[in-house]
């Protein structure tokens, strides 16, 4: 039976492994109490969700994704991506797999370029792909639609 509900977005970029989703509950004005809990239900029951890498801002539904018994780390992306934050992503990805068995699910407001270009390029840094072109039509594929200049950049990036 399926419990609670599949969150906006929600795809494997790994499968089992690696998940990226639009912000849990909505975002802005559309976010609800109730959408976030049933989501967290869905993520956690049905996905197997251990951990959750926040890229928003701020801390929201941190506390919720904590009282859920999952893992939380934050890593803000504000702004333009700087390397520094770049480099804090992969690391936190990388330590999480394939160095343990756990089920990650990276979101922001929206699965935007910068989401969609971090992933692309994290591919790459965990070498999963090599080819930094290929990388770039793998995301593509994976989110479903064209990245601009500005997630090109980040798959193309040397970080």
């Amino acid at each position: 039976m399926i419990t609670g509900l599949k969150p906006k977005g929600f795809t494997w970029v790994i499968t089992d492994h690696l998940a990226v989703s639009e912000r849990i509950g909505g975002n802005g004005f559309q976010h609800r109490r109730v959408r976030r809990d049933e989501e967290i239900d869905w993520i956690v029951h049905e996905a197997g969700v251990t951990e959750v890498v926040s890229l928003l801002a701020g801390n929201q539904n941190l506390s919720s994704y904590v009282a859920a018994g999952l893992n939380v780390h934050h890593v803000p992306v504000v702004g333009e991506v700087s390397v520094e934050t770049q480099s804090e992503l992969y690391e936190t990805l990388s330590s999480l797999y394939p160095a343990t068995d756990a089920v990650v699910l990276v979101h922001r407001e929206m699965i935007d370029d910068v989401v969609a270009g971090l992933l692309g390029g994290y591919i790459v840094y965990a070498g999963l792909v090599e080819n930094r072109v290929l990388a770039l039509a793998v995301i593509q594929e994976i989110v479903g639609r064209a990245l601009g200049p500005e997630g090109r950049s980040l798959v193309h990036s040397e970080e």
